[in-house]
């Protein structure tokens, strides 16, 4: 299969997975939201695919998953905060892998983007029920990302393991 085929079939089954795992297990917020295990499949999304890719798939499979569940208002921000994530955890990985090993280096890029998703929809949540109110979601939102960091590197590691037989 030539490079550029199998980057975008690679990013349309993240993309599947990423709205997957994001609608398989949903647990409401406080103000609307909901808690998922996406994260997990968006920082791999990050980690195997190039940032364009990466940022897409993450960015339309998280997206779909708020248009399918109902979450309208929500998906243009999930598409912008998503994408942004799967773009850290790539760039977390490639400017750190050489002065730190590569997990040490998946885990702050991993930590650094779950930071960027819980701001960002405090950020969005702040201007829709205002900023107060709004920080009622950020315990739970932490507790996503903590557990996206989780799953994700649990992921990545089966898949490096699968890729080296």
């Amino acid at each position: 299969m030539k490079p550029k085929l199998k980057n975008l079939v690679l990013a349309a089954l993240m993309a599947a997975l990423i709205c997957i795992a994001t609608m398989l297990l949903k647990v409401p917020s406080p103000l609307k939201g909901y808690l998922n295990l996406g994260d997990g499949f968006v920082l791999v999304a990050g980690w195997i695919l190039s940032p364009v890719y990466g940022a897409l798939a993450a960015g339309l499979g998280s997206a779909l998953a708020d248009v399918f569940a109902g979450y309208v208002t929500y998906a243009p921000v999930t598409f912008l905060i998503k994408g942004l994530m799967a773009l850290i955890a790539f760039y977390g990985v490639k400017l750190l892998r050489k002065p730190v090993k590569l997990l040490p280096a998946q885990l702050i890029g991993a930590v650094t983007a779950e930071l960027v998703m819980v701001g960002g929809y405090y950020v969005f949540e702040g201007f829709l029920y205002g900023f107060g109110p709004s920080l009622i979601n950020v315990p739970a939102n932490g507790v996503q990302g903590i557990a996206g960091i989780i799953l994700g590197i649990i992921l990545i590691k089966v898949l490096e393991k699968v890729n080296s037989r």
